[in-house]
């Protein structure tokens, strides 16, 4: 078992879009190839090899990717866990290094998402015959979609953001507000999808896709992928002094899953599993939320991200309206949240999203992230959530010395 510190010395993303002249593994092979001229290593290095994606998992990508970048025999495990897929990848090369199994490990999520359309349990073929008899696990005569809860997507998220706005005052205007930030930070990266600003009545008076969220409130299905090279503390110590001084180190890896909660068999819960993630990485890594510098969470939807706020502990409970009216999660604002656009504006290729938002150079002042550096920020938090249900929290931060 390894005590050590565990850091990312290595990491990249593709640009996200859609790619229809590359297929899954080109896409794999650019983020994972650039990952490690990052880290100055090469696969020969690696100890372990994880890959995660969600619609092509049986796939063996992950020695596909081999095939493409080198096989050198390493251990390699496919991986799939809804949106959360990539950082469990990250997950488990971590968890490798931990055991004392590997001393360095490439954790890679790709996806080749395209225009697929809407996402969730009702995006599926209608039966051609209708046969009113109990079927399936739960006996069900008739589909119970939209008529106990929904598991597609938008209505979820919808659902969820509105249950918090009853209980705490939030308007339609303070949800498209989060949107309005997001489109406004992915001007400066030039890796997302969209790069272009909305005014808060573009956003209100577009198409509702599930109210109130409408369409620029809404994350695109994305191509893309992302990479991360990580290694122990002992071999960070061996390592180019330049590679050193750049590492950034994973104070806190939690994931969870869904309790118990009552309504959670009629509508999923994003709130439970986010909140005691958060609550188990902040006591990991010795840290509040008042200590974080930066922060990149899961705003599929401006409802989730809006709610993510209070879930984190970054405003006080019932605050999250607030917050965003505060202007406390825009860029130059006290604790800011999705610098890179976030999904909103970056994109969501599911299998890439988890290690997109891993990326510490986005997270931490350690010089690499050109205009979009948040000077002086030294804490990082990044949180994924994919249905139904994985909740993945991590804290980054600078190496002090």
């Amino acid at each position: 078992m390894s005590n050590g510190d565990i850091w990312i010395i290595g990491a990249s993303m593709t640009t996200f879009g859609r790619f229809p002249d590359k297929d899954l593994i080109d896409l794999a092979a650019e983020a994972a190839l650039d990952a490690l001229r990052d880290s100055d290593m090469s696969i020969h290095d690696m100890d372990i090899l994880t890959m995660g994606n969600v619609y092509e998992a049986n796939s063996h990508n992950g020695q596909r990717l081999q095939k493409q970048i080198g096989q050198t025999g390493i251990p390699v495990y496919n991986v799939v866990n809804a949106c959360a897929t990539g950082a469990t990848a990250l997950r488990v090369a971590l968890l490798s290094i931990k055991a004392g199994e590997s001393d360095v490990g490439l954790a890679v999520g790709v996806e080749k998402m395209g225009k697929s359309g809407l996402i969730g349990g009702a995006a599926k073929k209608r039966d051609s015959k209708k046969i009113y008899q109990p079927n399936g696990r739960y006996g069900s005569v008739l589909k119970t979609e939209g008529i106990l809860g929904t598991g597609i997507m938008p209505g979820v998220f919808a659902q969820a953001g509105t249950e918090y706005a009853l209980a705490h005052g939030v308007t339609a205007e303070q949800f498209a507000r989060v949107a309005q930030k997001n489109h406004a930070h992915s001007v400066l990266n030039p890796l997302a999808h969209y790069r272009k600003e909305f005014s808060l009545a573009d956003i209100l008076g577009a198409e509702v896709i599930a109210f109130p969220n409408t369409l620029p409130m809404c994350c695109p299905n994305t191509d893309g992928a992302a990479a991360v090279v990580i290694v122990s503390d002992a071999k960070l110590r061996t390592l180019d002094p330049d590679i050193r001084r750049r590492a950034v180190k994973i104070s806190a890896s939690v994931m969870t899953s869904d309790p118990w909660v009552e309504g959670g068999l009629v509508q999923p819960d994003v709130s439970t599993l986010t909140r005691q993630a958060a609550a188990t990485a902040y006591e990991q890594a010795g840290i509040g939320p008042e200590d974080l510098d930066l922060v990149e969470l899961h705003d599929c939807f401006a409802t989730a991200e809006l709610i993510h706020y209070d879930n984190l502990g970054l405003c006080e409970p019932g605050g999250a309206g607030d917050f965003i009216d505060s202007g406390a999660p825009w860029r130059d604002g006290s604790t800011p949240v999705n610098v890179s656009g976030g999904l909103l504006s970056k994109g969501h290729p599911l299998g890439a999203t988890g290690l997109a938002t891993q990326m510490g150079c986005d997270l931490v002042d350690i010089g690499d992230a050109g205009d979009r550096q948040i000077e002086g920020a030294k804490v990082g938090l990044t949180h994924v959530i994919g249905l139904a249900s994985a909740c993945a929290v991590h804290v980054l931060e600078a190496r002090s010395s």
